[in-house]
């Protein structure tokens, strides 16, 4: 006999979204039915952040050794790649009691672990034992890794982030196809930890950044080793055990690359097959369900968030996703989705953080805006860590407000949040400048930035008739 239930929140995903809106949504004594098919805690905690910032810090360890000779300190890495796989899984073991079932379960909601479909536009069926008709909706399946259609990728052993962390010893030669922020986080950290990579780009590394910050962390990572070819088109992948090679189109004909091992990090596909979603009404594109700026669909009973939503594939912005929804379908408040307020890190090393517009887009919105740079290398605090690479670019309106910051340079995903808080309430230059900051410490980097604003108003002869006149009175 079907059991139907009745919940006024039916949740579809335990990934970042949709745990934050059954907790959320829980908390206030509303009745949630969470229904996940595969793992809690979903893509960020098995496959995504978690594990790959895990492996990144042991890669800093490593480098960190090779670089203590500055500071009068000699030591020669040894990498135990076996003992690297169980610190990233160690990691994902102590986060995921976060994202289990038995919280979630003692927090009141209803966890269902199956495949969900909808029947129509009000009921979604798990298996055949089970019914949903909830008063809301909320699509958070995220999304899975792209194959590029490359000949003979889909037939070859091959690497995603999805099986990358299983690895327990370290790739000797790594092709990695696709060079955005996961792409050369994994590339930058493998090869630390001891592996020959090569990246091939189709277009330009990490082109939804400011190419002026970009180029930093590019020429870093040439420094260490890291090969990356931009611009190359794969003809196709060929499997010789055990070796696989990567075969590019070039102007004399063909060229090889071969590796030990190949890791695909060519974009994110949405996870709606399987969901029937033809059956409630709901309209897909491209890039995921389609949906307006309050995060529902073409059924006004369904919400999406996070990456199923084909925006932004943060964890982050799935939780933003998440307040909105909750803000909406609880409170029936008018809530909408900014996307200039969503700050973005790469985890290279140096980092990579930004928020708000960059100078291209801000030029485009604004008739006049200034940019203010400040280099790490002016910092006391950077110069002490033997750390100097990268500088902050800030971009406000010709009267001060800020409209966005780009950060390369150490800890810039640290640094970045004063400028998500500056962004997001739109505050004027002048509170940076003003800003009392400990000494010595990088966020002072910022605050040069900001007090370079006021430099040209330094040599205005009407400030200086001022000056010159307020002197006579002793």
């Amino acid at each position: 006999m079907t059991e139907v239930l009745n919940p006024d929140i039916c949740v579809i995903g335990a990934g970042s979204g949709g745990l934050s809106v059954a907790a959320a949504a829980a908390a206030f004594g509303v009745s949630v039915v969470l229904i996940e098919k595969g793992k809690m805690g979903g893509d960020c905690l098995n496959y995504g952040c978690v594990p790959s910032k895990a492996l990144i810090a042991a890669a800093k360890r490593a480098e960190s050794a090779r670089r203590s000779t500055a500071f009068g300190v000699t030591a020669r890495p040894s990498v135990d790649f076996a003992k690297v796989h169980d610190h990233v899984h160690g990691v994902i073991a102590a986060i995921a009691p976060n994202d289990s079932i038995e919280r979630f379960t003692g927090l009141g909601v209803r966890v269902i672990q199956g495949a969900a479909r909808f029947k129509d536009a009000r009921t979604v069926a798990v298996g055949d034992d089970i019914e949903i008709k909830a008063r809301r909706f909320v699509i958070a399946t995220g999304s899975a890794p792209a194959l590029p259609p490359i000949p003979g990728l889909a037939e070859t052993q091959h690497l995603t982030n999805e099986t990358v962390f299983d690895l327990k010893q370290c790739p000797e030669r790594l092709v990695v196809i696709g060079a955005g922020p996961i792409g050369l986080e994994l590339a930058q950290a493998f090869h630390r930890l001891g592996a020959d990579v090569t990246v091939l780009e189709a277009a330009t590394p990490l082109a939804h950044d400011d190419p002026e910050c970009s180029a930093i962390v590019l020429d870093q990572l040439a420094r260490e080793g890291v090969k990356i070819r931009s611009g190359v088109e794969v003809a196709r992948i060929e499997s010789a055990p055990p070796k696989v090679r990567a075969i590019l189109k070039s102007g004399a004909g063909e060229e090889t690359v071969e590796g030990t091992h190949l890791l695909v990090a060519a974009g994110r596909r949405p996870n709606i097959d399987g969901l029937d979603l033809k059956a409630a009404g709901i309209k897909t594109g491209p890039r995921g369900i389609i949906v307006k700026a309050g995060l529902t669909t073409s059924n006004r009973r369904v919400f999406a968030v996070g990456d199923v939503a084909g925006q932004a594939q943060f964890t982050h912005m799935a939780n933003y996703h998440a307040g909105i929804v909750i803000r909406r379908a609880l409170f029936r408040l008018s809530a909408k989705v900014n996307q200039d307020i969503i700050p973005w890190v790469t985890y290279t090393d140096p980092e990579l953080a930004h928020i708000g517009l960059t100078e291209e887009q801000a030029r485009k919105r604004k008739k006049r805006v200034r940019v203010l740079r400040a280099p790490f290398h002016d910092n006391d605090r950077a110069q002490t860590e033997r750390d100097t690479r990268g500088h902050i670019k800030v971009v406000t309106t010709d009267k001060g407000v800020i409209l966005g910051a780009t950060i390369v340079g150490a800890h810039a995903g640290e640094l970045i949040a004063a400028w998500a808080l500056a962004v997001q309430q739109g505050l004027n230059i002048r509170a940076v400048g003003e800003l009392i900051l400990p000494y010595p410490t990088l966020a002072e980097v910022g605050k040069r930035a900001a007090i370079g604003y006021f430099t040209p108003s330094l040599t205005r002869p009407s400030l200086r008739r001022i000056i010159t006149f307020l002197r006579r009175f002793g």
